[in-house]
Formats: structure tokens, C-alpha cells, sequence
């Protein structure tokens, strides 16, 4: 996370990609500790979000990211190997980190989206509750 100034370039690059994009909302990754409590880092990120609120015309919301960057490396397998097997170059830890961290938001916004769908379900049966697997 950014501040001051840096949230100000953060908020116009968002808000030139929702309007290019139609944007209906924001969904970000609270990076909660593993006991579920909100530590420094997940403070950091409501204040930047707090932050970036007025600038941008469209609700944000806050799921929970634990585990994320874990099932994203399941699903993208190891990390390549460098030349001849040897251990993985700078540019390789670098690019296979960017592609987790991708990966990872996909996550995020497919957690996001499954919880709303369990949420819909429930109320339209009547049924309570939190969907199996959700940390809503």
C-alpha cells in the first residue's frame, strides 16, 4: 500500500480503468492474519481503500485473502526452473510471483462471487446462514 500522493495516482489509474472498463465495484483482498484478527496490514489496506473511496464512483468491498496466494500456487504448479534445472533466475521468481499474485485475485473475486451466489440461494429458500467455505 501507498500513501498520500501515491493513493492519488492509484485512485486516477483505477478510475481511468473502471470508466474504460464499466466497472460496477471493487472487490479487494483484506489481508487478515491467520487467526482471522485484522493486523497492521489489513489496517493498511481499509486506510487506503478509505483513501481511494471519494475519487472513485463505485462501491468496494473486502474479502477475505487468506490462503489465496497458497491455492493460487496449487493451481499454477511450481515455479520453473532455471537453466539446466538449476534454480530459478531473478526474472523467473519475479514473473512466476506476478502471475500468483494475478492468479491469487482471481481467487479473491471467485470467493467474492461464489459467497454472493450462496447468499442469494439462502434467501430466495428461506434458509440462513453462511455458505460452506465463505468468510463472509
Amino acid at each position: 500500500m501507498r500513501r498520500g500522493r501515491a493513493a492519488d495516482d492509484d485512485a486516477r489509474r483505477l478510475a481511468a480503468i473502471i470508466a474504460a472498463e464499466a466497472v460496477a465495484e471493487i472487490v479487494v483482498g483484506l489481508p487478515l492474519e491467520a487467526s482471522g484478527r485484522e493486523g497492521e496490514q489489513a489496517r493498511r489496506t481499509r486506510d487506503w481503500v478509505e483513501k481511494l473511496t471519494p475519487a472513485l464512483d463505485v462501491p468496494m468491498a473486502y474479502r477475505d485473502e487468506r490462503l489465496s496466494s497458497h491455492l493460487a500456487e496449487q493451481r499454477l504448479g511450481p515455479m520453473p526452473r532455471g537453466r539446466s534445472g538449476g534454480p530459478p533466475t531473478p526474472h523467473q521468481r519475479e514473473e512466476y510471483r506476478a502471475r500468483v499474485d494475478r492468479e491469487a485475485a482471481a481467487i479473491i473475486l471467485e470467493d467474492e462471487l461464489d459467497a454472493r451466489r450462496g447468499r442469494q440461494a439462502a434467501t430466495s429458500t428461506g434458509t440462513t446462514g453462511t455458505p460452506a467455505g465463505s468468510t463472509s
